[in-house]
């Protein structure tokens, strides 16, 4: 799966797809007795382990993409690396539980709640009486005074990345003794709970240059089961030992080291020992699951030449022991490198079964964009057209079932299924009904086998889009007969469709026949949507989404030329500068979507120089309405109301189609059969200090492991 997307509590959010309109809601899920949130539609798989099984000691090598350029979460440059190494060394007041709803930390917090609505709302924290930092100091009121200050966004000085809630703190003060901590608010704020996870040491948050500069390549004071004791961005790796001042259980792992690989390498350095938990794509999680097998050292269906058929396997030997010198040695010496080609793959494969596929679905979510901004996608009906033509069950299984995993269309914008405001808000829109998108189409002025006027061709999206040519049958795959999915992201054209009809009519005149297989046009221009796609080997999945809805949209009339573009340059200069019309990237859930979500979605306004601030709303469309939802979210302390407050937000988003929820991410991930408590996590944050590697002769815990399913 493409990894083109965002941690959880992400500096910037990937997407957002607001539409101006009015439509008809139905009523709303969530309003009646029955709580519509339901469960996660997958739990962890971690082979879970009681501590007193688990060997006390060893390190675990864990693959990441890079090592960050910032240890800082609230930077602009913040990475998932960054996260997982706060998430192991500092404090956090709440954390995710399996359901991807958030709470308290009991190695931090002994309680925390609201104390005072009148005339402020105030927030008490009783804070873990062993609760310190790594130099011996105690948390407290300093620490928590600090972080606000620096986060309030009124310190220019400050390179913060985003302060959400921050901002709405008046006070912060110690309680009635030094583990307490009072927080009064100048406006109420539901999503309380956001805050102070992670938690900074004053020494950090305490002047913009500790915050700017002391935290970005190490962290001398941490609070955690583990410390950072090496950051090595030579060799890629960043080391976590032990932590000897933690108070909580003792961590069973001596370090955790997490190192720099590329996700096509990985398969190959797990063969080579010398890593113990790393996040797959699908081929490698195939590998491994082969691998597995009791036949899978013998066997042909994978590997170098395994694709060879017998007379492939004939006409070679026949081209080695030729009359043809030169092409008999030339065909030796390629039948010598793909003989050790074939062993070097059956040793990584042997090497291979010492592991197993841990698998459930991310916190996060695929979409399909649709830039608002310009072209036909302005009008609203086209989007809704778009929407109404995809099957997204169907695309939810090409992805997910043949992993093992719920093919289950994603019913939200701003939350998962299992999480507290989640509800399935798609009958807004409604369900897939190719009539019904012909009829929105017919409706915004878009006419079947209407003329075209001849433009000169340019490229499909920004700079280094790449369109491919569709002059042979090999780049029309998305009309490919037998079904078969595209692998490459070619550009897309339908077909001559018949010859006869219309074929001496005047330059321009529709054809009299056919009118259904012919495509939309309207004032002399094709309705043809440019569908940017990275082009990089993670992004394999995305590209056979996009396949799919490329035919979905081609028999409602609407082509697409597909344009495939560097990794590097997908998102800055395609998705965030608006150089696209579909697109499709991924999103992470929220335990606050009444903040987080906000910026996503906010309606763009114009800036003194002229431009347009969109905040992370690239699809430059929003509404007043859902607007006025979020901000009425956010300050009301009724949860329940703040929770349906957001389920009629999402559901005026899906119906005015400006994004397209399709399915929940897979989450593949390869571990060494003895290492417990860790794997697929799922919705819930990581007990860092149970992880670690069984005891000889001992076995995991009884019962299931979740095994990546819950579904219904």
């Amino acid at each position: 799966m493409s990894q083109h997307g965002v941690g959880p509590r992400a500096v910037t959010r990937s997407v957002a797809f607001l539409t101006a309109g009015v439509l008809a809601v139905p009523a709303l899920a969530g309003c009646g007795s029955e709580d519509p949130s339901g469960k996660p539609l997958a739990g962890q798989d971690i082979q879970p382990a009681p501590r007193d099984r688990i060997t006390d000691g060893g390190t675990l090598r864990w693959a990441v993409d890079s090592v960050p350029d910032t240890l800082n979460t609230f930077q602009s440059d913040a990475d998932a690396t960054t996260t997982r190494v706060a998430q192991a060394v500092l404090p956090s007041m709440f954390r995710m539980d399996s359901s991807g709803r958030p709470e308290r930390n009991p190695a931090y917090l002994e309680s925390a709640e609201v104390v005072d609505t009148e005339p402020k709302q105030v927030v008490l924290y009783k804070l873990n009486q062993q609760a310190v930092w790594s130099d011996g100091r105690e948390i407290g009121a300093a620490d928590f005074a600090a972080q606000w200050r620096a986060l309030s966004g009124k310190d220019t000085a400050y390179w913060t990345a985003r302060n959400a809630g921050y901002d709405r703190i008046q006070k912060i003060e110690r309680g009635d003794n030094a583990l307490e901590v009072r927080v009064t608010f100048s406006r109420p704020y539901a999503d309380w709970r956001s805050l102070f996870s992670p938690l900074y040491p004053k020494d950090v948050m305490g002047t913009p240059d500790s915050f700017n500069d002391g935290a970005r390549k190490k962290l001398k004071v941490t609070a955690g089961p583990f410390t950072v004791k090496k950051t090595d961005r030579d060799d890629g790796e960043i080391t976590l030992a032990r932590n000897p001042r933690w108070w909580g259980e003792p961590a069973r792992l001596s370090e955790i080291v997490l190192r720099t690989v590329p996700r096509d390498k990985r398969a190959s350095e797990l063969a080579a020992g010398t890593l113990d938990l790393a996040e797959i794509d699908p081929a490698a999680a195939r590998r491994i699951t082969v691998a597995a097998r009791p036949q899978a050292s013998g066997s042909p269906l994978m590997g170098p030449g395994a694709d060879r058929s017998a007379a492939d396997s004939l006409e070679s030997w026949a081209r080695a022991n030729g009359s043809d010198e030169d092409a008999a040695d030339e065909e030796t010496v390629a039948r010598k490198k793909l003989r050790k080609a074939a062993v070097r793959y059956a040793r990584q494969q042997r090497a291979l079964g010492g592991f197993e596929v841990r698998k459930s679905l991310e916190p996060a979510y695929t979409q399909l964009a649709l830039n608002g901004a310009e072209g036909p996608l302005t009008d609203e009906r086209v989007r809704r057209a778009v929407a109404r033509a995809l099957d997204r069950e169907e695309l939810a299984q090409a992805v997910l079932k043949p992993l093992g995993l719920p093919a289950v269309p994603v019913g939200s914008h701003l939350a998962l299924s299992g999480q507290a405001h989640y509800a399935d808000n798609s009958g807004a829109l409604g369900d897939q009904d190719t009539k019904e998108a012909q009829a929105l189409l017919a409706d915004a002025g878009w006419v079947r086998g209407g003329p075209v006027k001849e433009e000169k061709k340019e490229k499909a999206a920004g700079p280094e889009g790449e369109k491919s040519d569709d002059t042979g049958d090999e780049d029309n795959k998305a009309h490919d007969p037998a079904g078969h999915l595209a692998q490459d992201g070619k550009q897309y054209k339908a077909p001559p469709q018949g010859g006869a009809p219309g074929a001496y009519a005047p330059k321009g005149t529709a054809a009299p026949a056919n009118q259904e297989s012919a495509p939309l046009a309207k004032n002399g221009k094709p309705l043809t949507l440019r569908f940017v796609l990275p082009s990089g080997p993670g992004s394999q999945t995305l590209r056979t989404v996009a396949d799919r809805i490329s035919r979905m949209l081609e028999r409602v009339g609407i082509t697409t030329e597909i344009s495939k573009v560097s990794d590097e340059s997908y998102f800055k200069d395609h998705i965030a500068s608006g150089q696209y019309d579909l697109a499709l990237y991924s999103w992470p859930a929220t335990a606050y979507p009444a903040t987080d979500a906000r910026p996503v979605y906010a309606k763009p306004v114009p800036a003194a120089d002229g431009s347009l601030n969109v905040e992370q709303n690239y699809t430059r469309v929003g509404t007043d309405q859902v607007d006025q939802l979020f901000d009425a979210a956010v300050a009301t302390l009724d949860e329940g109301e703040s929770r349906s407050l957001i389920r009629k937000a999402d559901s005026r988003i899906w119906a005015a189609a400006g994004s397209i929820p399709l399915f929940q991410r897979p989450q593949l991930l390869a571990a060494r059969k003895n290492l417990v408590n860790a794997g697929a996590f799922g919705f819930g944050t990581p007990v860092y200090e149970d992880m670690g590697f069984l005891k000889k002769g001992a076995k995991p815990a009884s019962g299931p492991s979740a095994k990546g399913s819950t579904a219904p």
